[in-house]
């Protein structure tokens, strides 16, 4: 891990000849950079948030369930198998199923004349990549938070009601305080999986680099970055900024 973050790191401060430079880390403040970098936080802000609320969800509707039931045991399985489902396989499901041609948008178009497409190739853009990264960031949120989740003690709700307190009170006064810090370190981790996703938006989105990783490919292969050479490296330093904060306040 050390040796490709200092290579990286260090590739960002000197020009293809080995000479330093603040140029390429200048770059930084572009503003096209800049609306990168946002792009790339708000889809994982906001995959982050539905992968957490829909995952934590999921949690308690499986709290009613024997951990070594049919049930409980399919949906862990699932959720470790999707959770690492991604890439050009995930790209190629969404393509399949909701794409131009796909199977379910040529159903809506000829059974109920319904064009997803109509305003354009949504799914090929910066909005596309949202349901893909929903869709890994679930699983993943049922696997770090069911534990947590699973550790509230049945001993608590009854003491709660014994003391005369209701399911709400339970809740607010010992259920969120003693699971916020769970729920909120998986929020972040979720965060950090989705802007560092690469391999999905660039089966998806093959023109344009809407969000930082796409940036870097560009970076790599344009021809065009005369004098920035190593742009990639200032590019992949602020990720690991970004990163780095996100685990640390994980």
């Amino acid at each position: 891990l050390v040796l490709p973050t200092a290579l990286v790191i260090g590739s960002g401060f000197f020009t293809r000849d080995g000479s330093f430079t603040w140029s390429n880390v200048g770059a930084l403040g572009d503003p096209l950079i800049l609306r990168t970098f946002a792009n790339s936080a708000g889809l994982s802000m906001l995959t982050a948030v539905i992968g957490a609320v829909v995952g934590a969800l999921v949690c308690y509707a499986l709290l009613g369930l024997s951990p070594e039931g049919t049930v409980r045991s399919a949906v862990d399985a699932a959720a470790g198998v999707l959770a690492q489902f991604g890439g050009v396989m995930l790209a190629f499901a969404f393509i399949a199923t909701i794409g131009i041609q796909g199977v379910i948008t040529v159903f809506l178009r000829d059974a109920f004349g319904i064009d997803i497409f109509a305003n354009g190739t949504w799914l090929y853009e910066l909005p596309g990549l949202i349901l893909p990264y929903v869709f890994f960031q679930i699983p993943l949120m049922v696997i770090t938070f069911l534990p947590a989740l699973s550790a509230l003690k049945p001993q608590w709700a009854e003491a709660n009601l014994t003391l005369g307190g209701s399911p709400r009170s339970f809740w607010t006064h010992v259920g969120v305080p003693v699971l916020a810090p769970s729920f909120t370190a998986s929020l972040l981790l979720l965060f950090a999986n989705a802007f560092s996703s690469y391999a999905t938006a660039a089966a998806l989105a093959s023109q344009g680099s809407q969000i930082v990783p796409l940036q870097i490919r560009a970076a790599l292969t344009s021809e065009t970055v005369l004098g920035r050479e190593n742009l990639a490296g200032a590019l992949a330093l602020g990720m690991i900024v970004v990163v780095g904060v996100v685990m640390g306040a994980y």
